[in-house]
């Protein structure tokens, strides 16, 4: 036993820590509206964004930790060698894109950091990463953007201008909006929890299940929820210590949002996140969609050409493509260096 708790301590402090730092992160697309109307006091976010993860994991994030978990990777490669480097390489690269000051998306760079380490393995599925994984990759972004631009050129001018009002004070006479602000932050948090948690749960439970023994890689499902259970409440932590800081900036490097422009884009950027968890199990951008919606929103209020001109989108897009390139490239180098 006590060789066991060994080998999976390294591996789970760093799948805690990386989820510490989702949590941080996560928490501003799923609260930063409803904290600016001041419609959910400061200290109740933390709580409320765990729970809503925890639930969305345990209901609608099984596909994705399958994914991530098997899919991709047979869960017997995750050693815990294999899978501490693949959370070291996630991380790195996360971390890149934070010194930069560019929400960066978890899914690809555990996508990227998982392929990077099969591919040196030599047990890379590349069908389906390039046939299933990356064209939802490419097309829910577009879906994000092709909605919200249609929605903010075309439908929100026939709705009344006080739906429209960039003042968060005067929300207080829109109930029916601020209902809808709660619920979409209720309701980003919990597709965060059925696609997310899944990029620190999902190495950890195969590991875990390698460890064990064959009877736990075929009965790999109690796994991923215990594993689950572990990681989703360190979301919470991550809440509170880091997430009140980044509630009050989302999406204003790209646009200035009204409380009720930012309530149509979580709702859209969740039903999203929840259909790749749900239907496709795939993990997904969440800053991606989020950011597309923003770049759409942008180009209604300010034009094409002013928004591409801006720094905060162009340097979006920069890091957006290398991050997960990053880290695909140092998972791999790391696996041919220690491991091959």
């Amino acid at each position: 036993m006590s060789e066991l708790f060994n080998s999976l301590t390294i591996p789970f402090l760093l799948a805690m820590f990386l989820a510490v730092n989702m949590g941080g992160s996560g928490t501003a697309p799923a609260f930063s509206a409803a904290y600016g109307a001041s419609v959910i006091r400061r200290s109740l976010i933390p709580g409320l964004f765990g729970i809503m993860v925890l639930v969305g994991a345990l209901l609608a994030g099984k596909e994705v930790s399958l994914t991530l978990g098997k899919g991709l990777l047979d869960p017997s490669f995750f050693t815990p060698e294999a899978t501490s480097l693949i959370l070291l390489s996630i991380s790195l690269s996360l971390l890149i894109a934070n010194l930069l000051g560019v929400p960066q998306s978890t899914s690809q760079s555990t996508v990227l950091s998982i392929a990077g380490a099969a591919t040196a393995l030599g047990v890379f599925d590349s069908r389906q990463f390039f046939y299933v994984i990356l064209p939802t990759w490419l097309i829910l972004p577009v879906v994000a953007f092709g909605l919200m631009l249609v929605l903010s050129r075309w439908v929100f001018p026939l709705v009344q201008k006080k739906m429209l009002t960039s003042d968060y004070k005067q929300l207080s006479t829109h109930p029916v909006l601020k209902g809808l602000l709660i619920f979409s932050s209720l309701y980003v948090a919990f597709s965060i929890g059925a696609n997310n948690v899944a990029n620190a749960a999902a190495p950890i439970a195969s590991l875990t299940a390698n460890e064990i023994g064959g009877e736990a890689i075929e009965n790999f499902l109690p796994i991923i929820i215990l594993s689950v259970l572990i990681v989703a409440p360190c979301f919470a932590i991550g809440s509170s210590l880091m997430g009140h800081k980044v509630t009050k900036a989302t999406g204003k490097g790209i646009v200035e949002p009204t409380p009720f422009h930012a309530t149509v884009i979580a709702m859209i950027v969740a039903s999203l996140l929840l259909y790749a968890s749900i239907m496709q199990g795939i993990p997904t951008s969440l800053v991606q969609l989020n950011g597309a919606a923003f770049i759409a929103l942008s180009i209604s209020k300010d034009g094409t050409k002013a928004t591409f001109r801006k720094p905060t989108v162009r340097k979006f897009f920069l890091v957006w493509a290398v991050a997960p390139i990053f880290a695909f490239l140092v998972a791999y180098v790391l696996t041919l260096v220690f491991l091959v």
